[in-house]
């Protein structure tokens, strides 16, 4: 059983948040193999927003990892309760992943976010967050390298290169379709960097994104329109 519940005194505010992040970043754990790719289910989470309302809705999709079957998949819809500040977009959009997760019947596995996980500022982003706090094993791949710089892998699919701060690795950008745009994907919570480029080229069989995310995403945006009509 996976825990779900939001942390009491969840932050409201930019100083609480960023030293929840500090406090929960010792608790990352990057050593672990995670599960062998194409084993057991993997789950794409994403969120859409209507800023106008401040309701954010959240997707779970469990996808089977062998076939990328879907098995299962879930939704919740909530209300924006922390302010949009670069870094902290995790406490805008766990309250409601974590509802989401937690009407899920089938085991997650693997979790896949859409953003990143210890490519971040602090280390510590929206995958490394969900997965301290679930105890999950989870990854992040994005769609855009945040403020971190990388050279250009080669053209075939499977190429990869660093994707550094300074000197420090904190992803990598990961070719998933020959001569098309890498996806920068990073370790989250118990899974090697190593671990989850293996993923995100096994979870992209056709396409750039992940099918979890690809089915995350469509589903999130669906919820959000059915909510605010």
């Amino acid at each position: 059983m996976i825990n779900c519940s939001l942390p009491r005194d969840w932050p409201t505010d930019e100083k609480t948040a960023r030293a929840v992040q500090d406090e929960l970043r010792a608790r990352v754990v990057l050593d672990e193999p995670g599960p062998p790719p194409g084993t057991g289910h993997v789950t794409g989470v994403d969120v859409a927003y209507d800023d106008e309302r401040d309701t954010v809705a959240a997707a779970v999709v469990v996808l089977d990892a062998a076939t990328l079957d879907v098995v299962e998949e879930a939704t919740a819809v909530g209300t924006v309760a922390f302010p949009y500040v670069p870094g902290l977009l995790a406490f805008r959009e766990i309250p409601t992943v974590l509802t989401a997760l937690g009407r899920l019947t089938a085991a997650p596995g693997l979790v896949v976010c859409d953003g990143y996980g210890v490519a971040h500022p602090r280390r510590f982003g929206l995958a490394s967050h969900l997965g301290v706090l679930t105890g999950l094993a989870t990854m992040g791949v994005a769609k855009n390298p945040f403020t971190f710089s990388y050279e250009a892998p080669a053209a075939p699919r499977g190429s990869a290169s660093p994707l550094l701060d300074g000197t420090e690795e904190v992803g990598r950008a990961l070719r998933t379709r020959e001569g098309v745009k890498p996806v920068f994907v990073s370790a989250g919570h118990r899974v090697t960097l190593a671990g989850a480029c293996a993923h995100a080229l096994r979870l992209t069989p056709r396409y750039r994104l992940p099918e979890t995310t690809r089915r995350a995403d469509a589903l999130c945006r669906s919820a959000l329109r059915e909510a605010t009509g």
